[in-house]
Order: C-alpha cells, then structure tokens, then sequence
C-alpha cells in the first residue's frame, strides 16, 4: 500500500495598500494585488489542482487574497496567522483532518518564506529553493509535498517542489 501524499501550498498575501489611517490588520489589496492574487488562483489551479482546505490570517489584505483567487475550499480563519512564527503555523496544520490531501495557508512575511525553508527536506527542488532565497515577494506560492500525515508534519518533513510568483 502506497503513503498518499499530501500537498502544502504557502501563498503570501497579495500586494497590499497603505491607505492613511487604517491600522496594519485592516489594510486592503493594492489594484496590483487585486490582479495578482486571480493570478495566484489561476496558477493553484492550473499547477496544483484541487485545494480541499484553507487556513487564512484574519487581516484584510489576507481574506482578500483568499477570495481573489477564487479557489473553493473549506476555509478556516485563524487570528494567530496574523503576526505569527513558523512553529505556530505548523502547529495549525497539524490539526488539519487528515482526509484533506491538498492545504493552502495564506499568511505572511516573514513566517511564510520562513515555514517553506524549514518544512523543505531532503529532495527540494534546488532551483525554485534558489528562487526562493532570493526574495518571497507578495503573491508567492510554495508548494510542498509530503508524506506523512498532517498531524506529523514536521521541520524537513517535506519536498520543495515548486515556486511561482504570478505576475
């Protein structure tokens, strides 16, 4: 019997606004964030496949990342994706039901580029690790997979096998 192997798509949030007056938690998507993250969505789609759940940050530049890309999917809002450090995401995933094979987390810099270097094992791809270490703008997208369940999922329990940013 083979291991079933599970996806893990990291997207960071989309380009976000600075308008004057509105705390960092409430800041919307720029008109260029708008238009990347249906990019991001398309991209999922097309390279990824189904997502059968999402973990989101509560900020509005988050939620409205997650809607842009138009991907259907359970959908969990967490507070603590907001402002977070890699160890508090994996925590998240390791209670993700382990009949979801495919998981997005939209969250932020600098946890997200963070998380896809320590969850990337042995066997990553060396050109999109490469990719990566040069900058993890808005809109980027790892995807890793794994073998082991959610709840085990660990640091380098996990193959880098892709990196996009949609432009």
């Amino acid at each position: 019997m083979t291991t079933p192997v599970r996806t893990l798509v990291l997207l960071r949030h989309a380009k976000s606004d600075y308008p004057d007056g509105v705390a960092d938690h409430e800041r919307p998507l720029a008109p260029r964030g708008v238009r990347e993250a249906a990019l991001a969505g398309d991209w999922i789609r097309a390279n990824v496949g189904n997502v059968d759940a999402v973990l989101c940050s509560t900020a509005t530049r988050t939620r409205e990342t997650l809607a842009r890309t138009g991907i259907e999917a359970d959908i969990r809002y967490e507070d603590s994706l907001y402002d977070s450090r890699p160890g508090i995401v994996v925590d998240l995933v390791n209670d993700v039901d382990e009949d979801v094979k495919t998981l997005l987390v939209v969250g932020h810099e600098p946890t997200t580029s963070s998380l896809a270097f320590a969850l990337a094992g042995p066997g990553s791809d060396a050109e999109a690790l490469e990719r990566m270490t040069q900058k993890y703008p808005t809109s980027a997208i790892a995807v890793l997979a794994t073998e082991h369940p959610w709840s085990r999922l660990e640091v380098g329990g996990a193959t880098l096998v892709d990196f996009h940013v949609p432009r």
